[in-house]
């Protein structure tokens, strides 16, 4: 028995010298180990990771300016006058008789459809080429003016689908059919509205790129020099539209380049263009 608690009395003063040592290491330990450091540490592992970004191998475009786009549109003239003076978009044919009558005197429509076509496809047509190809795609004889049926009949020939309209009782109808086209002829009169056109008893004009801050649409009037190239106020275009006629504008969707029978590549006939243009 004696013996029992002189080994307990032992093992007692072991665990005491064991408890003492560790005391004295910890101590040591948070001596020379800095307590900045040691929530630096803390603070590095309670952060949350973010994970890798992956390269997707794809190079980072940076938008190219926009440029004016009514610069790029086609915009002839048809009268002699125009030609006389060798002004841009003049061609010889404002002083040519074709199948007996001046093209001057009845080529807006086939200038608007020369717009239409060269500004909206990759191909181009001058109002020469029009003039044939109408002739050719439908039962347009020549010599006058081309009606209505005859426009849309060649534009949905040469891949631009076009839809005929009466004008709308309400000016919001208009401004949204023009809006959502790609381009657009609408037949203009003075009789109707003489705040813009003058002396205008019925004139094809095409008409692109609808504004909706200003309510803008930019103008192509073989006509009038003055009047070419221009942004009007689309409320004075639908107050003039000529509403003594079967139809007061038609709208030009999406090119299809399937439904083009005909591919003109060619400006024919002697004109007056800048380069970029030809």
């Amino acid at each position: 028995m004696k013996r029992n608690k002189i080994h307990s009395k032992k093992a007692l003063q072991i665990r005491m010298v064991i408890a003492v040592l560790v005391c004295v290491a910890a101590a040591a330990v948070l001596t020379f180990y800095p307590k900045d450091q040691e929530e630096k540490v803390q603070t590095e592992q309670e952060e949350p990771t973010t994970p890798p970004v992956r390269s997707t191998g794809q190079a980072q475009l940076v938008p190219a300016p926009v440029e004016n786009p009514d610069e790029e549109v086609y915009s002839f003239l048809q009268g002699p006058k125009s030609w006389k003076k060798r002004l841009p978009w003049s061609g010889k044919w404002g002083v040519t008789h074709m199948d007996g009558s001046s093209f001057g005197a009845f080529g807006c429509g086939l200038c608007c459809v020369a717009n239409l076509y060269s500004t909206l496809t990759p191909y181009k047509a001058s109002p020469v080429d029009a003039y044939e190809w109408a002739k050719d795609s439908t039962k347009y004889g020549g010599g006058c003016a081309i009606s209505w049926t005859q426009i849309g009949h060649t534009l949905k020939r040469s891949g631009l689908p076009a839809e005929l309209w009466n004008k709308p009782k309400n000016y919001p109808m208009f401004q949204d059919q023009v809006k959502e086209a790609a381009g657009c002829i609408v037949l203009v009169c003075s009789y109707n509205d003489d705040s813009y056109w003058k002396n205008t008893p019925g004139h094809y004009v095409t008409i692109f790129h609808y504004n909706e801050e200003d309510d803008t649409v930019f103008l192509c009037d073989s006509g009038d020099p003055g009047h070419n190239r221009s942004r009007i106020k689309l409320r004075t275009i639908y107050k003039a539209l000529k509403t003594e006629s079967d139809h007061q504008y038609l709208t030009v969707g999406a090119y299809d380049e399937n439904g083009d029978q005909w591919k003109n590549t060619k400006l024919s006939g002697k004109f007056v263009l800048e380069e970029a243009y030809q």
